[in-house]
């Protein structure tokens, strides 16, 4: 890479990455057969990651000199979670029923079990796999297949993994990722057999796609100038009362408890993001919920892939090949995540449907669980949304146990 990119101005940067996502989304939803193939075969987060990554190792631009990351992580990431939790509906979760919450748990179980085992498989079999920080890179994989990119990126910056290592993760991440969700569709495609095989009532899903319809309809408008104005209000107000309780218990721990140091507990962004997650969950049981109707996890999802895209700034493509025993850690991981979320399926007797939008919720996120979801029927893609919400309110909190889970089976 050279040690001076071409497009130095993070202004001109920025408007580079914006026009980039804006591209990459209105050619996913082109009707045209060739790009239909191609963003099969490329989903639209890969691309919005691996393009500005290729910008990054060609020496275009540098995410090393830049300082868009540092600006979105701490300025948009905070808010971003909140208004994505903000959005949790516990009323929705309990039309969903307790079987549709504990499949999803037990894919987030899958997770914060298999990240451990892999780890511990893959230092057996290739103990030069890991060194005293691997571990922090994977942790980004925690948080990204319990809630999400935002829940990722929360975890890059409590954990701090180097470039290079954040580079191969975040290709792990995808790359498995991807898989799995290309077998949750050909388990959809074949859904009926694995309902047999589960032994799962299929009427519920009909009876949750009708209430969900009705609801939607009711409830969406088009926000105004004032919603969007309240929205940012809630997202930065919460985020400068997290950043003001952070800034006084993050010194007080690292001067007085000074060994939770290795907990991240003296990380003033760990706090950070403690405070607006929580705030998020408790403003969903209030008024404030209704945002939701007007946009404000649209709102979130702008902030995220601004986010992504200045992590995929910071991408070195070269590093990728360095460290292929990372993605064997990735798919013994989603094997066990896999085992356990389909064993609960079959013990509760729950559908399929439950089981593919619960992993996906965990392991793709909104956008892939309301994938899912909406190959079964279209008004069930807020059902996606909604579990996705609950990956958002837990991801970071059983990442980082995962994390640390990770860090003591790799033997450091």
């Amino acid at each position: 890479m050279n040690a001076s990119p071409l497009i130095e101005n993070d202004v001109i940067v920025l408007g580079i990455l914006l026009v980039l996502l804006y591209l990459i989304f209105w050619a996913s939803q082109s009707t045209n057969s060739f790009l239909k193939k191609l963003f099969t075969l490329f989903p639209p987060i890969l691309l919005c990651y691996f393009i500005p990554g290729a910008l990054n190792s060609t020496g275009v631009i540098s995410g090393e000199s830049s300082q868009i990351y540092p600006v979105a992580s701490h300025y948009l990431l905070p808010p971003c979670l909140l208004l994505f939790t903000l959005s949790l509906d516990l009323n929705m979760l309990k039309k969903l029923g307790l079987k549709a919450v504990l499949v999803f748990l037990a894919g987030t179980l899958g997770v914060v079990i298999g990240g451990p085992v892999a780890v511990w498989i893959v230092k057996n079999i290739a103990p030069q796999t890991f060194d005293e920080n691997t571990w922090k890179g994977l942790a980004t994989i925690a948080g990204s297949w319990i809630g999400g990119g935002a829940n990722q990126t929360a975890l890059k910056e409590v954990f701090q993994p180097s470039g290079k290592l954040f580079s191969q993760t975040v290709a792990v991440d995808i790359l498995v990722a991807e898989s799995w969700l290309a077998l949750i569709l050909l388990g959809v495609a074949n859904k009926n057999r694995i309902n047999n095989f589960l032994g799962g009532d299929t009427s519920l899903i009909g009876e949750i796609k009708d209430k969900v319809a009705l609801e939607a309809e009711a409830n969406s408008k088009i926000p105004s100038f004032l919603n969007l104005l309240h929205i940012l209000a809630i997202g930065f107000g919460g985020t400068a009362l997290a950043y003001l309780l952070a800034d006084q218990i993050a010194p007080y721990i690292a001067e007085n408890h000074p060994s939770l140091a290795k907990l991240s507990l003296t990380s003033t962004f760990f706090w950070v993001v403690v405070f607006v997650t929580l705030f998020g969950i408790v403003l969903s049981q209030t008024k404030a919920r209704a945002l939701e109707h007007v946009g404000a996890s649209k709102v979130a999802s702008v902030f995220l892939y601004i986010l992504i895209a200045a992590i995929g700034m910071q991408m070195n493509l070269v590093a990728i090949q360095e460290n292929p025993y990372l993605f064997l850690v990735g798919f013994i991981w989603i094997i066990i995540h896999a085992i356990i979320i389909v064993a609960v399926g079959k013990m509760l007797k729950v559908p399929y449907f439950f089981v593919a939008v619960g992993s996906q919720a965990n392991v793709g996120g909104a956008a892939s669980a309301s994938v899912v979801a909406g190959a079964y029927h279209p008004a069930l893609i807020s059902v996606g949304v909604i579990l996705s919400v609950l990956g958002y309110a837990v991801g970071t909190y059983a990442g980082y146990i995962t994390a640390l889970l990770m860090k003591w089976a790799s033997g450091f």
